[in-house]
């Protein structure tokens, strides 16, 4: 890893846009790469504001109240571009290289706007005092998301433009470093696209230099640095050197200037991962675990409030379906059958007795479209998947979700986790009622490899993309999926 991949992590940017021509004496924007995630910040807060005062004077005119106080408006939209700015920025939604990507600018703005909208009208209070500034709220609505999303594309297009034609304003910066120049053939390309200009370039001393060198090298660079237009020195090194450059980096404490420090070889991979505390010490975090203490709090409580909802809706069908499984066939109501649930645990999932049969051992023969062991009211139960619906008992005490990978029975799980890589990966969430690969068609029983990889690939996908509008997605797309009947026997 070098000062390119190392200091631009979003070489994707590069690639994306492409270099374009230099062209001498060119008009360079008074604006510089790394400033513009604080003046796309900027720009999101004047326009909540502009879109708040605007709208709420809009409404005074069609209703004939030219005077008034905007103070209410300008207040409640200065609390909803706070907390746009505040989500998006903890997101990185911010960052240059985000920016590029439309489809996800607006998806997270339309997301966030609609959520933090709904929460702060409900703290303002709509119904209790509706003044001009809240009855103007669905015109805000409106106003602020269109403008917020002709923003992002004004924002893209502009970056691209910026780096494409070199447009930003320049950024010098010396560059002191332990690589050849074979390694940072790609160096002034991409800094100058950014940027960048190298108005000096040093190589330091082998491994092992000792005072009288660095003195040597010191004096040089603050000889050529006094003598220019400077606004940066970059120091590009192995860390295994550190405890050597530390006495160099020190001496350079004389400058005026920015000091960074750019971190090369295997090494260097570890700062890419973001840092933590643990008590006094700062660490950083190697693996994030799939959800957040705040995202799992989210989806617990989304579980148990449509846990509780479709079990009230559901009772008298659920009674139905019990009454008839007992004159339909000998045996309980329920069936009871060990699975593999978050974290490898095991937990009993509840259904719907669908067979005369109750395998829960170490081999369980998994059912056919004509499979004899399956009662005469198991078959609409299964083709339903209504047989189902008592895991909204397992959801609400906490051993499934609504939404997560199908848990298989423990049997299977034996034989599925020697057949497909990373098929434990699955168990980083809790189980689920329904999920990305049952609304894919992956439904019934699994009997290739082929086909459970398929499914586990559904799975993996879904936990590395989680979000709140994806799982709505999930919930709202299964009874369509039911009602298609794919694999449902």
């Amino acid at each position: 890893m070098n000062f390119v991949n190392r200091h631009f992590p979003d070489r994707e940017v590069t690639e994306r846009v492409g270099p374009g021509p230099a062209v001498p004496g060119q008009h360079k924007w008074p604006l510089r790469y790394d400033s513009v995630e604080y003046v796309v910040v900027c720009a999101d807060i004047a326009t909540i504001l502009f879109a708040g005062v605007v709208s709420t004077l809009l409404y005074r005119l069609q209703n004939g109240q030219a005077e008034g106080d905007h103070g209410n408006a300008f207040g409640l939209a200065l609390v909803s571009a706070a907390c746009v700015a505040s989500v998006l920025k903890a997101q990185g939604l911010y960052r240059p290289i985000e920016l590029l990507v439309l489809k996800n600018q607006v998806r997270a703005v339309c997301v966030t706007w609609a959520s933090l909208l709904l929460l702060i009208w409900a703290a303002d209070g709509f119904a209790i005092r509706p003044g001009a500034s809240q009855q103007a709220g669905p015109l805000f609505a409106i106003l602020g998301l269109g403008l917020l999303v002709a923003k992002r594309w004004a924002a893209k297009s502009l970056l691209i433009r910026g780096l494409s034609k070199r447009r930003f304003a320049s950024t010098n910066i010396v560059l002191i470093t332990d690589q050849p120049l074979s390694k940072n053939a790609g160096l002034p390309e991409t800094l100058a696209m950014h940027g960048y200009c190298v108005k000096g370039r040093f190589s330091l001393p082998p491994v092992g230099f000792g005072p009288a060198g660095r003195k040597r090298l010191t004096s040089r660079v603050i000889d050529h640095i006094r003598n220019a237009r400077l606004d940066q020195v970059v120091v590009e090194a192995s860390p295994e050197r550190w405890p050597e450059l530390r006495a160099f980096v020190a001496e350079l404490r004389v400058l005026p200037f920015p000091v960074i420090f750019v971190p090369v070889g295997a090494t260097a991979e570890l700062l890419r991962h973001p840092t933590r505390s643990l008590g006094s010490a700062v660490c950083l975090e190697l693996q994030r675990g799939p959800l957040t203490p705040f995202e799992c709090a989210t989806k617990r409580i989304i579980d148990i409030l449509g846990a509780g909802l479709a079990l009230a809706i559901s009772a008298p069908l659920l009674a139905l379906a019990a009454i008839a499984i007992k004159l339909d066939s000998a045996g309980p109501v329920f069936f009871r059958q060990k699975r593999c649930g978050f974290n490898g645990r095991t937990f009993l999932i509840r259904k719907f007795r669908t067979m005369h049969v109750l395998e829960d051992g170490s081999v369980i023969v998994q059912a056919t479209p004509v499979d004899q062991r399956i009662t005469r009211v198991g078959k609409w139960l299964r083709r339903t998947s209504f047989d189902e619906l008592p895991q909204l008992l397992n959801v609400l005490e906490g051993s499934m979700s609504l939404v997560g990978p199908r848990p298989h029975a423990l049997a299977h799980d034996g034989q599925f986790d020697k057949l497909v890589r990373n098929y434990a990966f699955r168990r980083r969430v809790r189980p689920g009622l329904t999920g990305w690969a049952q609304i894919h068609g992956c439904r019934g029983a699994t009997p290739t490899a082929s086909m459970i990889e398929a499914r586990v690939q559904y799975d993996l996908w879904y936990i590395d993309n989680w979000s709140l509008r994806l799982d709505l997605a999930i919930v709202l797309q299964t009874p369509m999926e039911v009602l298609r009947g794919r694999n449902a026997y």
